[in-house]
C-alpha cells in the first residue's frame, strides 16, 4: 500500500518537460515567395517566448507574440496573442524531448498546436481538437529573421 502511494506522488510530482527543442529560429519558404518563421527563446525561469511572423516577399501578412509557461502545478501552458489581441491558452497534453501538444477544446480555431523535432528541422501543426482542418508547416532551423 505505502509503495503505491509513493509511486502515485511520483507520478503527480513528474512535471511537464519544457520543449527546449523549439529553442532557435525557424522558417519556411515557399518556390512562390511566401515564408513563415518562429522564433523562441531557451527556457528560463519556466518560460520561453516566441513570435512568429508569415509573408510574402517584404510584406508581413500575420504575426503573433507566443509564450509557453509553466504553472504552479508543473504543467505547461503555451499562450498565443495574434497581432497583439488578447492571449489564449493551450494546456499542454503530451509533450516529451522531440514533441509537445497543447489542446484548448473551447477555442474557435486552432484549438490544437503541435510541434515535432524531426531529422530535417520542426513540424507544426495547428487543428481542431480532433486533428481536423490542419494547416502544417515544415522548418528549417535559421540563423534569425528572415533577410538578415
Amino acid at each position: 500500500m505505502i509503495a503505491l502511494m509513493m509511486l502515485a506522488e511520483a507520478a503527480v510530482a513528474a512535471p511537464v518537460a519544457m520543449p527546449a527543442f523549439l529553442s532557435g529560429c525557424w522558417e519556411q519558404r515557399t518556390e512562390a515567395g511566401q515564408w513563415t518563421e518562429e522564433c523562441w527563446t531557451d527556457t528560463r525561469g519556466g518560460v520561453m517566448i516566441g513570435s512568429g511572423r508569415t509573408g510574402t516577399g517584404d510584406s508581413v501578412g500575420h504575426w503573433e507574440w507566443m509564450r509557453i509557461e509553466r504553472g504552479t502545478d508543473g504543467s505547461i501552458t503555451f499562450y498565443g496573442s495574434p497581432k497583439g489581441a488578447p492571449a489564449v491558452g493551450f494546456k499542454a497534453t503530451e509533450a516529451d524531448a522531440k514533441s509537445v501538444t497543447f489542446i484548448n477544446a473551447s477555442h474557435d480555431y486552432p484549438q490544437r498546436l503541435r510541434y515535432v523535432a524531426t531529422d530535417t528541422g520542426l513540424d507544426a501543426e495547428v487543428s481542431l481538437a480532433d486533428g481536423s482542418k490542419p494547416e502544417r508547416w515544415s522548418y528549417k532551423r535559421t540563423a534569425g529573421a528572415a533577410g538578415n
